[in-house]
């Protein structure tokens, strides 16, 4: 009895521990004050407002969607209604400078012509329960209520891209 009771609470344990839990889809999420690629305070724009893909990523991986990107880049989704973010999550590129991280971004900021932000102390993946975001770039869709309606950890399959964008075009819709 006693061993089943500690597999029962290893098991619980793991369910809510920090580290393993992610957006949950349905929920409404905060703002919070991190940083935009100038080290300057700032805020998600937009939230609660329009649309919102969000590529939450470490930078050791900062290209892993880039496909979802191009292809939300290519349909043309009106700016009034919609805006690509890119948070980079500093805290898990411990080892690169800050300055080239941001050097970087600048140059992700004019090919995608979108806001990126950076966290760099996990303030948002605490604040919105991401989990380790350690080698990923986490794809968070948000409907203009702040309310979560996808969330995706890891690179975005061509089929998961296309599914991404017809979600976000039947949100712009409503």
């Amino acid at each position: 009895m006693r061993s089943w009771f500690g597999f029962l609470s290893l098991s619980l344990a793991l369910l809510v521990s920090p580290a393993t839990l992610a957006a949950d889809v349905g929920s409404k999420v905060q703002n919070v004050n991190i940083r935009d690629a100038n080290n300057n305070p700032a805020t998600i724009p937009s939230l609660g407002s329009k649309v919102l893909a969000i590529f939450y990523t470490d930078p050791d991986v900062s290209d892993q969607n880039d496909p979802f990107a191009d292809v939300l880049k290519a349909a043309d989704l009106p700016d009034d209604k919609y805006q690509g973010i890119g948070i980079a999550n500093l805290a898990e590129a411990p080892l690169k400078p800050n300055s080239l991280i941001r050097m970087i971004i600048r140059k992700k900021i004019a090919k995608y012509d979108s806001t990126i932000l950076t966290d760099p102390d996990r303030t948002l993946a605490t604040a919105w329960s991401l989990g380790d975001g350690n080698e990923l770039s986490i794809v968070i869709i948000i409907d203009k209520t702040g309310t979560v309606k996808y969330v995706k950890r890891g690179q975005l399959s061509a089929s998961e891209s296309q599914a991404g964008l017809a979600l976000i075009q039947q949100l712009i819709a409503q």
